[in-house]
């Protein structure tokens, strides 16, 4: 799996994205999906990251606003999946994961949900 380089593993990303429900992917606004090899840090901890303002806590949110943004790290998610199929699991599961963020729900609440 370490050999899947950055274009191959932001085309899986973009393929889980759109099996996504729709109802989850729809109210989504001012964000982009973004993939790096390691989070700053350069650990292999996280695998995604939601970078924004969720819309809980958003206020008045308008016009010339930074687009909030969803990262996926590379190389962790290939040093936790055995294979190609786990590789596309843990792809799903981080985009779940931080799209709940956007959406206000917290690392407790997905735990609850069988989603942390």
């Amino acid at each position: 799996m370490q050999a899947l380089g950055s274009e191959e593993f932001e085309r899986l990303v973009v393929d889980e994205l759109d099996l996504l429900p729709d109802e989850m992917v729809d109210g989504l606004e001012n964000v982009v999906f973004v993939t790096e090899d390691r989070p700053e840090d350069g650990s292999l901890d996280l695998l995604g990251l939601y970078d924004g303002v969720d819309l809980t806590r958003r206020g008045n949110y308008g016009f010339g606003e930074l687009p909030d943004r969803i990262i996926l790290y590379r190389e962790p998610l290939l040093a936790v999946a055995a294979d190609l199929e786990e590789l596309k699991d843990q792809i799903h599961v981080t985009l779940v994961h931080e799209i709940a963020h956007y959406y206000g729900i917290d690392d407790d609440e997905l735990h609850d949900l069988g989603w942390g």
